[in-house]
């Protein structure tokens, strides 16, 4: 057996990594919910808005418009990692960075930020429980998300258990990729909602744009659909990839073929998250055009409503 890593064993004792944990959603669910966001991803999908999701380990990223050259980064490093050039730019060698957060904290600038921290169970518990009340009156809950929470069996696992001891309403927004039927199978027992992520029906345009096949994605669609798990669709709609509506009638025909299911959400294509690309040293693999108009967000959604399923565009 190969040595275990310190994540590894923080894994195994509970503990999950999270890149944000956002409260008062209205958008991720029924009522008012906090909704956690874990790394970790198994597609790459070339317009992924928060592409610091896609690593499961903490990252740093770089707003290099923001940096003054003051050098306190540089002073503070404790593996020499950061270093000053000749011109007086600042560059960061990613191999040796550790994402220890020294220079975070001494920035005065804001110009370096972790995204990702290590979060124990009984922590990640506590911060869900603190929004009880809206909870209660709203008929809110939690909704783990990410990246793929699935990413993160062990520690999704253990906290769901916890908040339906709890007594919280409790969903998931997923993109479907889960290749072990078992761990499936444990998740679903605490789950009140599946907010299930289809992007296209066609498997060789999903491994060009996401680098992953959809056999399994679609299997697991219609493996939840038939145990009567309260389940809502999700299409990101993207220019270029699926906003034709040969497309979309095929999708909308894939849900009809999931009796239990009668809801697909649209999520129009957005650049909020294009910036962080830059700041990981990543590429945007959508291209600098794609544009998405209202008119055309409103002719799909009218398709899919003719397909005789509710559609509702967050």
């Amino acid at each position: 057996m190969g040595k275990v890593t310190e994540n590894e064993n923080k894994s195994l004792a509970g503990e999950g990594v999270v890149f944000n944990i956002q409260s008062y959603s209205i958008h991720d669910g029924p009522g008012i919910r906090t909704v956690v966001f874990f790394k970790g991803c198994p597609l790459k999908c070339a317009w992924c808005s928060n592409p610091e999701s896609q690593s499961k380990t903490p990252e740093l990223g770089l707003l290099k418009k923001r940096c003054r050259q003051c050098r306190k980064c540089v002073e503070v490093c404790p593996e020499g990692a950061i270093a000053i050039t000749e011109d007086g730019t600042i560059i960061t060698d990613r191999v040796k960075c550790i994402i220890c957060g020294t220079c975070e904290n001494v920035c005065p600038y804001r110009a370096r930020q972790i995204y990702g921290r290590q979060i124990s169970k009984e922590e990640l518990v506590d911060e869900i429980g603190k929004d009880m009340p809206f909870y209660i009156r709203s008929g809110g809950g939690v909704t783990f998300s990410g990246g793929e929470p699935t990413v993160q069996y062990r520690t999704l696992l253990a906290v769901l258990k916890e908040c339906k001891g709890k007594y919280i309403h409790t969903a998931i927004e997923t993109c479907g990729y889960v290749t072990d039927r078992k761990k499936l199978d444990d998740l679903l027992e605490y789950l009140d909602l599946v907010l299930y992520d289809i992007k296209c029906i066609d498997d060789e345009m999903h491994k060009k744009f996401t680098g992953a096949s959809n056999r399994i994605i679609l299997e697991n669609a219609r493996y939840i659909a038939s145990t009567g798990k309260e389940m809502i669709i999700r299409v990101p709609l993207i220019p270029g990839f699926n906003d034709k509506e040969d497309e979309i009638r095929k999708i909308g025909e894939f849900v009809l073929s999931l009796v239990s299911v009668k809801e697909i959400d649209l999520l129009p294509y957005h650049e909020l998250g294009k910036s962080k690309y830059g700041m990981l040293d990543k590429e945007y693999g959508l291209g600098e055009d794609a544009e998405l108009s209202e008119e055309k967000v409103a002719q799909l959604k009218t398709l899919i409503e003719s397909c005789g399923l509710v559609c509702k565009i967050d």
